[in-house]
């Protein structure tokens, strides 16, 4: 609070007149009904937010002012004059200032938005991020494997989705299919969802959404508070700890720590085991700071390391033992249970620093700096004989710089928020693999600047505009074989060609893309019932480096991959409408609609083109190709509380994508999928629950044809056989129970059960299902000790 105190007249009387208003930091609004006091006396703001006090005794007084949501504040001061004091109060302090608000605070933005609470986190710690946002609706998981999971938004996955971890973008060599996100889950109070391209402050790679992971707000005071997790985890006889600890001072610093580690052993699907599909992560981090309401600052690290195998029946060494495996589904290499992690495997570490700063002024707004540094080493290793045999196939090292400088200011009916950032990045990969590189060397430079504009039309209408613009550019290097480049690029791009070596061409690409982004929206509240949302956004992408450069074998995912430099920056329109209403149903119902569309003449998308037949196996082609597409579908969300401690949740997700280039289906596409779920709570035993989940998955009748001819030798002669590559699974219906209560005072009990009943599937969205089933029935007990 700010007071500013003049003087109004000069009088001989022994007592005074005390005036004055009492104001909103952020926006000048005038507060009405707060309670000012004076002594023994006592004044309430009117309407225009003023107070009165009259004839008040000369002398020095403690001067109290209180607001709903603001902190108390105390000022002594000296009355012997009349007095016109402005009292700016630092109200809705507790709101997070960004294009998204979630849980109970205020939300006024138009922005289709889910959130995962701490309890939905805690009960689901030992899973990957992708696996616990699968189940909110409209997302879903690609998976490699049955440990490496990346989450997909509208069908829509990779570079199309923005992760940002404590307000930092992951740069993460996201493009890989089977790239898992470096983020553990323990180091997050909550994690929203944003569907849709409406939040242009994140970027302009964001078409398909955001995914924003927020660690807990040190509290406002002296304290040492944390927790210790241990789980135990059947699926992979194996388990997880993990620890946090934050000291809080009332002086607004604060210090915290936490770490993890899991371990698992090859997994268990029904009947038997799949060798080499272990695990073993840790984790890392550690920040400190000021968060003062006038200015702060924070500095923060956190670094990951994965290593995950990969299941060993996928990396086939002929045309006959992939035929098999994917025309009779019968995996090879089973059972023989290890926790060893040989060879194929992927190894990933990651490293984020981050320093940020802001500073509040009264009449200028809020100005944000962040700095961040990133280091991605990713490394792939195939099953390779001779003085190669522990060297990766591939070795990527990616390094990131950003900054961005952000301005937020806010009155009574409107704010504007905007910012510029910029960020360069250097790939690296390592040529002692000795194998043709995957993505080539290449620089990238990036600037960016926003602009979002909100305006409250009336207590029940908000609107909001936003503008973006960025530049991006690559400058790399990569070897082309000389016909390939002679019959693709040497007539379209004959700037990049640098010399010839034997048969191969070194070619220099610069490739610069502007990118212009817009978003519209509208949140509608005709009562407390109902709300309605709108949002229609223009996203331009810039193509990431695996859909322009990729050329070669992608060992973890089993594939060839075939870039394109043709391939133009992707400009994709999505409409998003949220109906939500609450009715007087028993306890309560609450019911959800979102319907959307999404449209582009531009589309990159990556398809099986054959099979081929190389030194290490045999291998789908798969190639990027720009197309014209159109995605649609709805998702929609309902929860009814029976009686104050029985609550029946459901969500339900279709969607339907179309190639209308080529008149087919897109592929890879979410099947439509109806969850719904039990839960009863007690008081006693403290904090007891019971839930019940049923997770249903149809089967995928939209798809495209893309069968692969393969040949091999059968009775001495050879063959030419037709691979399914095309039809998806059957669909399928899973069921999940968890239990959980407090033992003690600060001890947690949480148990639960995936795949009660033990039931053999397949999903469409696992890019390694033609070797291999979902896994099967998994225990885990989580124990939580909280001080």
């Amino acid at each position: 609070m700010l007071i500013f105190c003049g003087s109004v007249f000069t009088s001989a009387q022994k007592t005074y007149t005390v005036q004055g208003t009492v104001q909103d930091f952020h926006d000048k609004t005038m507060l009405e009904n707060a309670v000012v006091k004076i002594g023994n006396l006592t004044a309430k703001t009117d309407k225009k937010g003023v107070f009165s006090f009259d004839k008040v005794p000369a002398g020095k007084y403690t001067l109290i002012a209180k607001h709903p949501d603001c902190n108390d504040y105390t000022e002594n001061i000296g009355v012997d004059q009349d007095l016109h004091i402005t009292i700016i109060l630092e109200h809705h302090s507790g709101d997070i200032e960004t294009i998204t608000l979630h849980g109970s605070h205020k939300n006024k933005g138009s922005v289709v938005m889910k959130t995962l609470d701490k309890t939905e986190i805690e009960r689901n710690s030992t899973e990957n991020l992708g696996n616990i946002l699968s189940k909110i609706s409209g997302v879903s998981a690609l998976k490699t494997g049955n440990n490496i999971t990346k989450p997909v938004i509208h069908g829509l996955y990779g570079s199309r989705i923005s992760i940002m971890n404590n307000g930092v973008k992951l740069a993460e060599q996201e493009w890989g299919a089977e790239h898992a996100p470096n983020v553990d889950v323990n180091d997050f109070e909550h994690i929203d969802v944003i569907k849709g391209a409406s939040a242009l402050k994140y970027g302009n790679d964001g078409v398909a959404g955001v995914v924003l992971l927020e660690p807990a707000i040190p509290p406002k005071k002296d304290t040492i508070m944390g927790n210790v997790k241990l789980s135990g985890i059947s699926n992979g006889k194996g388990g997880e700890i993990s620890a946090n600890v934050l000291k809080a001072w009332k002086n607004e610093w604060f210090v915290k720590a936490g770490g993890s580690y899991k371990k698992l052993g090859d997994l268990y699907i029904p009947h038997h085991t799949l060798q080499n599909t272990g695990v073993e992560t840790n984790s890392f981090n550690f920040s400190f700071g000021n968060h003062g309401f006038m200015q702060g600052f924070d500095v923060s690290y956190s670094g990951t390391n994965q290593d995950f195998g990969i299941y060993r029946g996928a990396h086939l060494g002929n045309g006959y033992d992939i035929y098999k495996a994917m025309t009779l589904g019968q995996p090879y290499f089973l059972d023989d249970f290890g926790y060893n992690i040989g060879y194929p495997k992927q190894t990933v570490e990651h490293h984020i620093a981050k320093i940020s700063a802001y500073r509040r002024f009264a009449d200028f707004g809020k100005i944000t700096f962040q700095y961040s540094f990133q280091l991605n080493r990713r490394k792939e290793y195939d099953i390779r004989k001779g003085d190669l045999k522990d060297t990766p196939s591939m070795d990527l090292r990616l390094i990131t710089h950003s900054a961005s400088l952000t301005h937020l200011i806010e009155r009574s009916k409107w704010s504007l928020e905007s910012g510029i950032s910029g960020g360069f990045q250097d790939n690296y990969p390592n040529p002692a693999t000795e194998v043709r590189r995957l993505i080539p060397d290449y620089y990238r430079y990036d600037a960016g600047a926003f602009s979002v504009f909100k305006y409250r039309f009336t207590p029940k209408l908000n609107a909001e505009a936003g503008v973006r613009y960025d530049f991006s550019r690559y400058d790399s290097y990569k070897y082309y074989d000389a016909k390939e480049w002679n019959d693709k690029y040497a007539a379209v791009f004959p700037q990049f060609y640098v010399k010839e070596s034997g048969s191969r061409i070194l070619s220099r690409p610069i490739i610069d893309n502007h990118n212009f982004s817009a978003n519209v929206g509208l949140n509608y509240n005709p009562s407390k019932s109902f709300d309605i949302k709108f949002n229609f956004s223009r996203m331009s992408r810039t193509p990431n480096p695996a859909e322009l450069f990729a050329d070669g074998l992608h060992h973890s995912a089993a594939i060839i991959e075939k870039g394109d430099l043709r391939i133009k920056k992707e400009e994709i329109y999505n409409a998003n409408l949220s109906l939500t209403g609450r009715f007087n149903v028993l306890k309560g119902l609450q019911i959800e609609a979102n319907p959307y569309i999404i449209f582009s003449d531009s589309f990159i998308n990556q398809m099986p083109v054959e099979i081929q037949n190389t030194s290490r196996g045999t291998f789908a082609v798969w190639a990027y190709q720009q197309v014209k597409a159109r995605m649609y579908g709805i998702d929609a969300d309902a929860q009814l509380n029976i009686l104050d401690n029985l609550k029946w949740t459901t969500n339900f997700s279709a969607l339907r994508g179309d190639d209308l280039t080529n008149n087919e289906p897109l592929i890879l596409m979410m099947p439509m999928n109806l969850r719904n779920s039990l839960e009863l709570k007690l008081n006693k035993p403290t904090n007891f629950y019971i839930r019940l989940e049923n997770e249903n998955v149809f089967k995928q009748n939209r798809f495209p044809i893309r069968d692969q001819s393969v040949q091999f030798i059968e009775d001495g002669e050879m063959v030419t056989k037709i691979i399914d590559y095309s039809t998806p699974p059957a669909g399928f219906s899973i069921f999940h129970a968890s239990i959980g209560t407090d033992l003690f005072k600060n001890m947690n009990l949480n148990f639960r059960i995936n795949n009660i009943f033990n039931k053999e599937y397949k999903e469409y969205l696992n890019r390694l299902r033609y070797y291999m089933p979902e896994p099967g029935r998994n225990f885990v007990v989580t124990l939580k000790y909280n001080f």
